[in-house]
C-alpha cells in the first residue's frame, strides 16, 4: 500500500495543479486545451475524493486514540470509543475502494465496441443460437441505454445468421462487454429435431474496440476498394447505383463489405470502421501470448476458440466456466438481464489484480 500512497500523494499535487490550470484565463480560452485538462481531472475526481476522505479518517482516528490515552474523562472516552468503532471499518473500506480505484484502467474500456456473432459447430442450430445471441446482445444493450447497430451480416436460410456484425454505442462499452468474447456452447433440442434429443451446438463471439485514425493507422495503399451494385432491401435506387462497397486489407487479406447504407460515401466510412477494429484485432491476435503474458488477470485468453460458457435449456441454466459461475435463469439472461454475469467477472479481475498488488 505505501506504493499507492506515493501515487497517490502525486495525484493530489496534479489534481490540484489542474483545478488551477482550469481556473487560468488564457486555459478558458483555449477550448482543446480546457477540454484536456477537464477529462483529466473528471477522470482523478473519484480517486481524490477517496483519498482525501481515507486521510481525513485517518487523522480523526489519530485524535480519539490521543483521547483515549490522555484523557480521564470517563464520558470523552466513550466518545472517542465510539468514533473508533465507526472510523476504523470506514478507513479499511476506504483502503479497499482506493485499491480498486488505483487498478490500472483498460485504455479500451470508454470504448464503443464491434461485436462479431458466428455459427460455429452444429450447422443450422449453430446459427439459430447466433442470432439469440445477437438478440441477447441487443436487448442488454438497451437496458444499458446503448445504441446498436447491425453492419454486416449473412443471414441463413432457417432464420439464423452464419456471421453477424454489430456496433455498440454508448457509455463505457467495452469495459462491460470485453469479457463475451470465447465459444458459447448451448444444448438443446433444435426445432429440427424430431426425436426430442438434445444437441450441443456452439456460436462465437468477438469483441473489438471501435478504434479511430489515432489508434490505429493503415496505410491507403494497403487497401484495395471495389464497388458494386447493392443487392435486397433497398429499392430501386440502390440497385440503379453503385453504392455497395468491399474493401480488401491486402496485408492480412481481411474483407469487409458494406451495402446497408444509402450512398457509397457512408457505406464507404461504415467499411472503414469496420476494417480497422477487424485489422487491430489480428495483430493483437498475432501478439496474443505477449499480449496474455503481460496482462495476466484477464479472465481467460479471451480467444475466441475458448469456450466461455455454457447455456443449458432443458435445465434453465447458464454456467460461465472461467470463473465457475452457474445460475438458474437461462430464460432471463437471454432477455438480456446480463448483469450478475459481468459483475462477476468484473470483480474476478479486479480480485486477481489486486492479488498481484497485494504479492
Amino acid at each position: 500500500m505505501d506504493k499507492i500512497f506515493e501515487q497517490l500523494d502525486g495525484l493530489l499535487d496534479r489534481y490540484d495543479e489542474l483545478q488551477e490550470l482550469m481556473s487560468d484565463p488564457e486555459v478558458l480560452a483555449d477550448t482543446k486545451r480546457y477540454m484536456a485538462y477537464s477529462k483529466e481531472e473528471g477522470s482523478m475526481r473519484e480517486v481524490v475524493a477517496a483519498y482525501k476522505r481515507y486521510k481525513q479518517v485517518k487523522s480523526d482516528i489519530a485524535e480519539s486514540d490521543e483521547v483515549l490515552r490522555e484523557s480521564h474523562d470517563p464520558e470523552l472516552s466513550d466518545l472517542a470509543k465510539e468514533e473508533l468503532n465507526e472510523l476504523r471499518p470506514e478507513l479499511a473500506k476506504l483502503e479497499d475502494e482506493i485499491k480498486l480505484l488505483m487498478l490500472p484502467k483498460d485504455p479500451n474500456d470508454d470504448k464503443n465496441i464491434i461485436m462479431e456473432i458466428r455459427g460455429a459447430a452444429g450447422g443450422d442450430e449453430a446459427s439459430l443460437f447466433a442470432g439469440d445471441l445477437l438478440s441477447m446482445y441487443m436487448k442488454y444493450a438497451e437496458k444499458q441505454g446503448w445504441t446498436t447497430e447491425i453492419v454486416d451480416e449473412t443471414p441463413t436460410e432457417v432464420g439464423g445468421y452464419k456471421e453477424v456484425a454489430i456496433m455498440i454505442t454508448g457509455d463505457s462499452v467495452y469495459s462491460k462487454l470485453k469479457y463475451e468474447s470465447g465459444a458459447h456452447r448451448v444444448q438443446r433440442v433444435p426445432v429440427t429435431e424430431s426425436a426430442g434429443r438434445v444437441h450441443t451446438s456452439t456460436a462465437t463471439v468477438v469483441v473489438m474496440p471501435e478504434y479511430d485514425e489515432v489508434d490505429l493507422d493503415i496505410d491507403p495503399k494497403d487497401i484495395r476498394t471495389d464497388v458494386y451494385r447493392s443487392s435486397g432491401a433497398g429499392g430501386q435506387h440502390i440497385n440503379k447505383t453503385s453504392s455497395a462497397v468491399r474493401m480488401t486489407h491486402l496485408p492480412t487479406g481481411i474483407v469487409v463489405t458494406m451495402q446497408d447504407q444509402r450512398s457509397q460515401q457512408q457505406n464507404r466510412e461504415k467499411a472503414m470502421q469496420i476494417l480497422k477494429s477487424r485489422v487491430y484485432d489480428y495483430y493483437e491476435s498475432q501478439n496474443e501470448s505477449e499480449y496474455a503474458d503481460k496482462r495476466k488477470t484477464a479472465i481467460g485468453t479471451g480467444d475466441r476458440s475458448e469456450r466461455i460458457r455454457t447455456y443449458n435449456y432443458p435445465q434453465n441454466r447458464v454456467t460461465d466456466h472461467r470463473i465457475g459461475l452457474t445460475l438458474n435463469k437461462l430464460d432471463r439472461i437471454m432477455n438480456g438481464e446480463l448483469d450478475d454475469i459481468i459483475s462477476a467477472l468484473i470483480v474476478q479481475d479486479q480480485t486477481k489484480q489486486l492479488e498481484q498488488i497485494n504479492d
